[in-house]
């Protein structure tokens, strides 16, 4: 536009002196640049008239896999001499092949085909639109066209595979499945004994016990496994999140929940979610592959916010799930979350608080410190101490998670089905 302003000027100013001075040569130097700026409107760009069609190769994806983007434009209107296609590509996703960009001549009906790869971390992105710009081979005359096109991309959070998680709920479901009932019956672990009744296999009577009676049999009895409902709670408040040199604990929240939801969701327990921050997003429970997808599609959404309702524990809505279940809670903790777990234990939830330390996970980043911060991180972990101990004593599981060790193995030592001196020598 510069060079067309330019020229038109100069131009106009030649003729004008020509005609004001009467000298022809003056005049002669004009026409040159009429010639030019005629010949650029002549064979400038008219309308834009093109359609635009963008396919990605999945719509879902892990994080940092490839995804391919395939671009194509299409020109229904009058042929273009010089087109410039750009793919506006989300600023969080990262080009690892290909450009998201072209040049090229565009005749009527042609058309251009782009293609490129991108990757990222967790999240939900979104391809609005592409832009296009036209043009002459002289370079005076400019068309800009942002198109509209939408396309979405979930990235789905890490999931670590763990081993089975034990949780002992007050409350099972009808279904057999890897949860002991805490009700004899047909398990494997033992449960009690009782007098044979007619059916009962005659490799479970307890033939000591009967020898101490003339007149009855007794059998042995089993704890039978079933499945369970399981609700997991995020703590997704953003003072729950601590970011420090690129880091975040709020993803390392995140792939924790993830894979708790995998493992339970995969022992055939019926799970839901509830992303607890600036406000409640609810996942109801279900069985299966499609209930673990769901909950995986909500964590790649899940970001942290601020709310003056939902800054405490205090709002957990417990109608979200059924009485006496299984909860687990995936959270740093503060001091005045300790009234609010106290009332969920009360009121007869099995309660499993999956705690990583933000001190350690903070200390880890600072590196080499100085004495007085070192004196405020022992203070710090003093006061978690206690709250972690008061939890304890209320009757809520810990499982303190320190940063420097993976997770699966932080569960496999305090939740496996292990025991006690090896859960000894693990931790």
């Amino acid at each position: 536009m510069r060079r067309l302003v330019l020229l038109s000027g100069l131009a106009y100013g030649l003729f004008i002196w020509g005609l004001a001075t009467l000298n022809g040569a003056v005049l002669a130097l004009a026409i040159p640049l009429m010639i030019y700026l005629g010949a650029a409107l002549f064979y400038g760009p008219e309308k834009l008239d093109l359609r635009v069609t963008r396919t990605l190769s999945s719509d879902r994806a892990s994080q940092n896999v490839p995804v391919t983007v395939k671009l194509c434009i299409t020109n229904e209107g009058p042929g273009l001499e010089d087109v410039q296609v750009q793919d506006l590509v989300p600023g969080a996703l990262k080009l690892v092949d290909g450009k998201p960009c072209a040049f090229a001549a565009l005749p009527h009906g042609e058309t251009i085909e782009m293609e490129y790869a991108v990757q990222g971390k967790r999240g939900q992105f979104e391809f609005q639109a592409v832009q296009v710009t036209a043009g002459d081979h002289l370079g005076l005359f400019r068309q800009q066209a942002v198109i509209p096109t939408i396309n979405r991309l979930l990235i789905l959070p890490e999931v670590m595979r763990l081993r089975r998680v034990a949780i002992r709920p007050l409350r099972t479901r009808a279904y057999a499945g890897p949860v002991p009932a805490r009700q004899g019956g047909a398990g494997v672990e033992f449960f009690g004994v009782r007098e044979y009744r007619q059916g009962d296999p005659q490799r479970w009577i307890n033939w000591r016990m009967s020898a101490r009676h003339s007149r009855a049999i007794f059998t042995n009895e089993f704890e039978q496994e079933r499945v369970a409902d399981v609700g997991l709670i995020l703590d997704a408040r953003q003072r729950s999140d601590v970011r420090l040199k690129g880091e975040s604990l709020f993803e390392h929240l995140v792939r924790a929940t993830a894979s708790l939801a995998q493992t339970f969701v995969s022992d055939g327990n019926r799970v839901g979610l509830l992303i607890y921050g600036s406000a409640l997003d609810w996942t109801f429970p279900g069985y299966g592959k499609v209930q673990q997808e769901s909950i995986l599609r909500a964590l790649a959404r899940a970001e942290t916010g601020t709310s003056e309702v939902f800054d405490s524990l205090d709002y957990i809505p417990t109608r979200f799930f059924p009485a006496r279940s299984q909860l687990v809670l995936i959270s740093p903790l503060w001091e005045d979350d300790l009234p609010a777990l106290v009332r969920l234990r009360a009121r007869g939830y099995q309660l499993l608080v999956i705690s990583p330390d933000p001190i350690e996970f903070e200390m880890g980043l600072l590196g080499p410190q100085q004495p007085t911060v070192g004196l405020a991180a022992r203070a710090a972990r003093l006061e978690r101490t206690l709250l972690l101990r008061r939890l304890n004593q209320a009757g809520v599981q810990i499982v303190d998670w320190k940063m420097d060790r993976p997770f699966d193995q932080t569960v496999f030592a305090s939740l496996g089905r292990l025991p006690p001196r090896i859960h000894a020598i693990l931790k």
